[in-house]
């Protein structure tokens, strides 16, 4: 834009990208794994020489870098005449003190971040050969304002690795416990439906969305069979059919909340019921049950939105197993789950896959869960 304003051919666009180092052999081979944004990527040192000349009144040659075999064109370069004024460009232009010495002015251009994602994505999958998955591979997952000074985004991202590292070694003691892969936008979610203050109907639109994407997560973990089909335009595309003996069962009341988010992802899908009822504090429970007639021949999705000592869950998945559904027919759906409840119901039903979307610290005096989310059928029902 400053060229096209100029219109003076005496304006010379350099981009620090045409000094890529050409990859070795062996980082080639990892090239997923290669950093192209650390300054080691660049040859700086034949950027000032390149420079140096510019700015002494030689004309020189600049690099050609080949972005899809990562290495320079031996055979090819630019040659660059004389110029009265030199642009610069570069991600990390700045980063070297002998590059900022050559410099008499020096402009960084604050672009939304949306904004850079979209043209960086443009650029690397057109320009440069490479698919959006890698792209997004090595863009950055959030950008915190005022860095260091932001002090509720470090706590966030403290408390997100946190909950990371709990999750971590969880499933690695039990393969059967998924948790959604956590983002941002999950995070930001389960801030809302924690927060005390929050309105009922704010409560349930986003324990809404969390709830459907446990739910779309969990039908993943289905097995399914392959399948063609013909497409619009002739042509076969190969892929898979959904699994078709589905049930769910609802855990009154809390599991009511998940019922829709199933029904709006499983069409004329069969619920049942469990209601688990505890009398006094004997630690006798009363369960009443409506399921399906065929249910042995169905994978039960259970649902209820938080796995606390894992007790009532353990009662509902005997249940199951006593009307003859397979222990590997079972999934148990929620949104949050406690390390205690997940023990429990691991050691006793080890087939049973749990799949949630956070794991919280634990359980108080009061097993409840913390940081937890209160009674969550009061909350959702409006009844609290």
């Amino acid at each position: 834009m400053i060229i096209q304003q100029l219109h003076d051919h005496r304006v010379l666009l350099v981009s620090q990208d045409s000094f890529y180092r050409g990859l070795t052999e062996e980082e080639s081979e990892h090239v997923e794994e290669y950093n192209f944004d650390h300054p080691d990527a660049f040859d700086t040192d034949q950027l000032l020489e390149c420079m140096g000349k510019l700015k002494s009144g030689q004309s020189v040659n600049i690099p050609i870098y080949d972005f899809k075999n990562h290495r320079r064109c031996s055979e090819s370069f630019r040659k660059v005449n004389v110029s009265d004024v030199i642009i610069l460009e570069g991600i990390l232009v700045f980063h070297d003190q002998r590059v900022r010495d050559l410099m008499d002015m020096k402009i960084f251009v604050d672009t939304d971040a949306d904004i850079r994602l979209a043209r960086r994505i443009r650029r690397d999958t057109v320009e440069r050969g490479r698919d959006v998955l890698s792209v997004l591979e090595q863009y950055a997952d959030v950008i915190i304002p005022r860095g260091g000074d932001n002090h509720v985004a470090i706590d966030l991202i403290a408390q997100h690795i946190r909950t990371k590292l709990g999750q971590h070694d969880l499933c690695k003691l039990y393969p059967n416990v998924c948790v959604v892969q956590t983002t941002f936008q999950i995070r930001g979610m389960h801030t809302l439906i924690r927060d005390r203050e929050i309105t009922t109907p704010d409560f349930v639109f986003y324990s809404d969305r969390l709830i459907r994407l446990v739910v779309e997560h969990g039908l993943g973990n289905l097995p399914f069979t392959e399948k063609q089909v013909v497409t619009p335009t002739g042509s076969i595309y190969s892929g898979v059919d959904f699994c078709k003996k589905l049930c769910g069962v609802s855990i009154v009341r809390s599991g009511e909340s998940m019922e829709n988010a199933l029904r709006a992802c499983c069409k004329g899908i069969k619920i049942g019921k469990i209601l688990i009822h505890r009398v006094g504090d004997n630690g006798q429970q009363l369960i009443y049950h409506k399921l399906p007639e065929d249910i042995a021949q169905r994978h039960v999705l259970l649902m209820d939105p938080v796995l606390g000592t894992g007790n009532s869950a353990n009662q509902a998945i005997q249940l199951l197993r006593s009307t003859g559904v397979p222990e590997d027919h079972i999934m148990f759906l929620n949104l949050i789950s406690a390390p205690e409840g997940i023990h429990c119901v691991c050691k006793r039903f080890p087939g049973v896959k749990i799949v949630t979307s956070e794991i919280d610290a634990g359980l108080n005096e009061e097993y409840r869960v913390v940081p937890g989310l209160g009674e969550y059928g009061d909350r959702y029902f409006g009844t609290d």
